[in-house]
């Protein structure tokens, strides 16, 4: 019997030197039962076999949809000037934080010049006929001035008082408080924010009915994501329900927002209904106009586990994964699938908080896995 054994071996050995292949297959991988491959520890498939932990989530209730970042409105001014002017001096950067009643631009205006001569004007006309009511009173209760004289003096006193009030006014919109006639306005920020546009430079002639704002403030550190609901999934959508977001910028990170507000039109074109949520982004991660993908969640205590989409595989109609059980060793085992939305699948069966999974890899495991079965 030993000869035996001995002859196979050195029968056995051309074979193998002319297939180091099959050396290396043997040491990379054995198989101990039908549904367990074990990895041998210096196997290179390991560098292509990602191992992670299963743990829980909000369950999603809908697929992925496309959403935007916008402006949070509510903190969002478009600066334009009341009165007409040529640009003076030193503008406000773009990217520069500002606070209310910051200087943004200064403006020599001739209509606010005319707007304070008018003003000094009015002041005088009002003193004059203060003095000559106070005159015609005196003489009226002296019997001296009838009536009529009285009431005109007095109708000419509301006159000037109406004309300087409404001028006053007009300055005091413009934030103009001293009675100085400089020709100088200066245009200053309504509220603190971040200046994310700017459409003015020095020199510029500027009016009230340009098409663009002058400036764009707004405070980013909250901002809203418009998403995209269709219409047979807005049943499941709720203000003050979490949603999941994510960014081409960050693909790793997730990010949540909460929904604000749905609107109350369908869009006949793509039959989608709008949905405002908003955003905190105190870290200013996040930029209006990035693109957005959102996961509508359920409330905080429905929690399910979710595999990455490549930790699956089909085989007999079922969905499998693979369990790490240590040491290299990896288990096939059936799971049951519920929702699946584009990168991750909601687990109903199978898989538990807790226990490690491969993520990705499951295909080389499953090939490797075939091949041994094949030359048993």
């Amino acid at each position: 019997m030993k000869k035996i054994c001995f002859f196979s071996i050195l029968l056995m050995a051309p074979l193998l030197s002319c297939h180091p292949q099959a050396v290396t297959d043997m040491q990379d991988s054995a198989v101990s039962t039908p549904d367990v491959i074990a990895l041998d520890a210096k196997s290179p498939k390991l560098d292509y076999i990602r191992v992670v932990e299963a743990v829980l989530i909000q369950r999603p209730l809908i697929d992925l949809v496309p959403g935007k970042i916008t402006y949070d409105e509510t903190r969002t001014v478009r600066v334009a000037s009341p009165i007409s002017g040529r640009v003076l001096g030193k503008i406000a950067e773009i990217g520069q934080h500002i606070s209310a009643g910051d200087r943004l631009a200064e403006l020599d205006s001739p209509e606010l010049g005319n707007a304070q001569a008018a003003y000094a004007e009015s002041l005088a006309d009002l003193e004059l006929a203060r003095r000559a009511f106070e005159r015609v009173q005196s003489l009226f209760e002296n019997d001296i001035a009838p009536k009529k004289s009285l009431d005109e003096a007095e109708d000419q006193l509301v006159r000037a008082r109406s004309e300087t009030e409404r001028i006053r006014l007009r300055l005091a919109n413009l934030g103009v408080h001293n009675n100085l006639m400089d020709n100088r306005f200066v245009l200053r920020a309504p509220l603190a924010g971040t200046v994310t546009e700017r459409n003015i430079n020095p020199g510029m002639e500027v009016k009230p009915n340009l098409q663009l704002p002058l400036f764009v403030i707004s405070d980013l550190s909250r901002l809203w994501v418009i998403i995209d609901i269709f219409e047979k999934d807005i049943g499941m959508v709720r203000t003050g329900a979490q949603v999941g977001i994510r960014v081409p910028a960050y693909p790793g990170e997730n990010f949540t927002a909460t929904i604000d507000y749905i609107h109350q039109v369908v869009d006949e074109a793509s039959r989608t209904v709008k949905v405002r949520c908003i955003i905190q982004n105190t870290d200013r991660k996040l930029l209006p106009a990035m693109f957005a993908s959102a996961a509508v969640l359920s409330s905080a205590d429905d929690l399910v586990v979710a595999v990455p989409l490549t930790a699956l595989f089909t085989e007999n109609e079922s969905d499998w994964i693979y369990i790490d059980t240590g040491d290299n060793h990896f288990q096939k085992r059936p799971v049951t699938v519920g929702l699946r939305i584009r990168n991750q699948a909601v687990i109903l069966e199978g898989l538990n908080p807790g226990e490690r999974f491969v993520a990705d890899g499951a295909l080389l495991l499953r090939a490797e896995q075939k091949q041994h079965v094949q030359t048993r």
